[in-house]
């Protein structure tokens, strides 16, 4: 109360300084209609909740009890035992640690309170704490502060708890069951935000939500669809429903720059960067992991910015994104983050280290996961000037186990491609040549699934060619690389299965000069975009790859971005606000014809929605695709209407543009009927408007050529 008083006085006097009248209505006081104070946001309630939440004042604080009751003289030590236990959770605040004496006894009282800096920090340290045991006789019993209150509503007797009956809560797969089969997308352009249904059929889009200022940098779907996440100040939010997007969750984290779903949509996690007080400090960075569903913290890391910096390059701050790689598949059971001579890895059930250290590795420099199993490639760069070479490892989680190695010498640089369904890893080895002046490419290809893991080397015909770009066929055998020197490099086509041979790498084809920089394989396989994006201005090939065949050449001036949909039957391709002209996406069918256009100034992002994975098996896929006639019939007849219904569209435009043109041509004939008389004023009273009834007249003109005057002198 006195400091209450204090900060009061201190309040009014500043005021009295100002010229303020303290005594004013200020809820009186409104402002004009419309006016914001240059403050745009539709989120209000985002702020009232957050506000409501600080004023709460003890959500960051923590009463730990069964404490041991020591005299005043180990007081301190208690302390410190405390403080060493609860500091490794969060930031405890300066004071923050109160634990109280007994007046008479002088002894503590069993039990202290701790104040954090944030109730996430709160909330993780009664969850990790809670049933902690420091002796035999003394097991935490940890709570909340909030808590006490409903504590003391408890009532003396039991009273059977009210049963509240079911609502079921919102489907957020209902997208899925459109009856035309059709795939939303996301687009981001000025300030607004737009959900929409590519209806391919009608070239069209089709609305399904809009909202102005929905993020303030950037939105992401989450790796199944299910949901769609914006990025605000106050940290991120996820939006989804069976009709509209309505806000799921929310996550508190200030400044968040980035965000990253888990692959299996469990977990989010965010990333902010702080710049220091004193400016020869490093950034500090903190990243929280939350559940999705609950938008609980389930662990959360805080460091310098050189300590996420490990590996990598890009993201913020100079640090690589994601810093934690999720592994595991879709059961989101481990991730891990590159550190200095080891790789940590954690696994999501306790959210700590793997038997609580970190895999031992001297000097490495990157690792990826298997996308299907719970294997990591590593990679260990050349020490020693040569003397020990470089490796590729592949271990097993949990157990840490070595399944394979390879030693690589002569090595300059080295990249890793996992084919999605983690049957091979491709690594792109850089490698010297003798006289260490230049470098050549070569791969050394992985047979994950099969026993011992036999590795082949594949080099290109000509090994000296840059390789541009690599990409693995999805859910396939077969991969792609460009190759050469630009402006026109070489595509060529490989298969892990050979005809004779299923277990020798073959090559198909080479695609000679082609304008291409970019790869991208349809969802499905099979067919293959070659772009040619920034330098090349947007050139487009689309490429069966069964039948080594071009279906189309096209060209989207100035493309940046190129994105499959999910079901592999439609690519988009984008020009965003990189450039100033030519804003917007245009929608193609797998085999290259243009469906529709859409310009959109200051465009930012296309993103098509994600689809989970199909629940069939693969029988059922492989009995559907012996029988597709049968089951397409329905969708024929389907496209037939469609067809007619744009055929009567086209008619009926057609039927107006020919009335327009009579029309017009009426109107024509009414304005030369009432201008007649005065044309034939002006033609001296010939009464004729039809040329071929005019008469050629011969008309003579004398003309003056030139005019000069002479002077002639006459002698006598």
């Amino acid at each position: 109360m006195a400091a209450e008083v204090m900060l009061m006085n201190e309040i009014e006097a500043t005021a009295a300084q100002m010229g303020i009248d303290m005594n004013t209505d200020f809820s009186s006081i409104q402002l004009p209609p419309g006016e914001n104070c240059g403050i745009i946001s539709d989120d209000d309630d985002v702020y009232h909740d957050d506000q409501l939440e600080f004023d709460s004042g003890f959500g960051n604080v923590i009463v730990v009890d069964n404490l041991p009751v020591v005299p005043r003289e180990k007081f301190e030590k208690l302390e410190g035992v405390i403080r060493k236990i609860y500091s490794q959770i969060g930031v405890i605040k300066e004071d923050g640690l109160w634990m109280p004496v007994d007046p008479e006894t002088k002894k503590t009282l069993g039990y202290c309170f701790i104040e954090y800096n944030t109730p996430q920090e709160a909330e993780l340290a009664k969850e990790k704490t809670h049933g902690y045991k420091l002796d035999r006789a003394h097991i935490f019993a940890v709570n909340m502060f909030d808590d006490f209150d409903k504590y003391m509503k408890v009532p003396d007797e039991w009273a059977p708890p009210e049963i509240k009956p079911y609502t079921p809560g919102e489907n957020l797969q209902k997208w899925l069951a459109d009856e035309k089969a059709r795939d939303q997308f996301v687009i981001r352009a000025g300030t607004d935000t737009e959900v929409l249904w590519n209806d391919a059929r009608q070239s069209k889009t089709e609305p399904v939500y809009k909202r102005t200022f929905w993020t303030e940098s950037f939105v992401q779907w989450s790796p199944m669809g299910t949901y769609l996440a914006t990025v605000h100040r106050q940290g991120a939010a996820v939006w989804g429903g069976a009709n509209t997007f309505n806000r799921l969750m929310r996550y508190a984290h200030p400044q968040v720059k980035l965000i990253d779903f888990s692959p299996g949509e469990k977990f989010l996690v965010t990333y902010s960067s702080h710049e220091p007080s004193n400016p020869r400090d490093a950034n500090r960075v903190v990243i929280n992991i939350f559940d999705v569903r609950t938008g609980k913290v389930m662990r959360d890391f805080k460091g310098s910015a050189d300590e996420f910096a490990v590996g990598g390059a890009g993201g913020v701050a100079g640090n690589s994104w994601p810093v934690f790689r999720w592994g595991g598949g879709k059961e989101d059971k481990y991730f891990a983050k590159l550190g200095k001579n080891m790789i940590s890895v954690y696994e999501t059930e306790t959210f700590s280290l793997i038997d609580k250290k970190s895999l031992k590795v001297e000097n490495v420099v990157d690792f990826s996961w298997s996308p299907t199993d719970p294997i990591i490639a590593l990679f260990v760069p050349e020490l020693g000037g040569g003397n020990q070479p470089a490796r590729v490892s592949l271990v097993q989680m949990p157990g840490k186990e070595e399944l394979r190695q390879k030693n690589l010498f002569s090595i300059s640089d080295c990249k890793m491609y996992w084919q999605s369904n983690g049957d091979y890893l491709a690594v792109k080895a850089d490698r010297y040549t003798k006289t260490k002046k230049s470098t050549y490419t070569g791969f050394e290809l992985f047979r994950i699934k099969e026993r011992d893991i036999p590795i082949e080397v594949l080099e290109l015909d000509n090994k000296n060619d840059k390789i541009i770009a690599f990409a693995w066929e999805p859910k396939g055998h077969r991969f792609a690389v460009i190759h050469g020197d630009n402006p026109r490099p070489d595509v060529s086509f490989y298969s892990m299965r050979s005809t004779h041979n299923l277990g020798r790498v073959a090559k198909l084809t080479t695609l000679k000069g082609k304008q291409a920089n970019a790869l991208f394989w349809s969802p499905g396989g099979r067919f293959i975009v070659l772009a040619g994006l920034k330098g090349f201005n947007g050139q487009l090939e689309f490429f069966n790859v069964d039948e080594l065949e071009t279906m189309a050449t096209a060209e989207h001036f100035m493309a940046t971005d190129v994105e499959w949909d999910p079901t592999g039957r439609y690519v988009a391709t984008s020009v965003t606000s990189v450039h100033e002209m030519e804003n917007g996406f245009n929608i193609w069918s797998f085999n290259g014809r243009l469906l529709y256009r859409i310009l959109k100034d200051h465009f930012f992002q296309f993103l098509w929605r994600p689809r989970p994975p199909s629940f069939l098996t693969p029988e059922k896929e492989e009995e559907i695709a012996r029988n597709l006639k049968k089951y397409s019939k329905k969708y024929e007849a389907e496209d037939q209407d469609v067809s007619m219904l744009l055929s009567e569209q086209d008619r009926e435009k057609r039927r107006m543009l020919k009335e327009e043109w009579e029309k017009w041509v009426s109107e024509w004939r009414r304005a030369q009927e009432e201008e007649k008389l005065e044309r034939q004023k002006l033609r001296d009273g010939e009464a004729s408007d039809e040329e071929e009834e005019y008469e050629a007249k011969e008309v003579e003109v004398e003309e003056v050529l030139d005019v000069s005057e002479e002077v002639l002198s006459f002698e006598e």
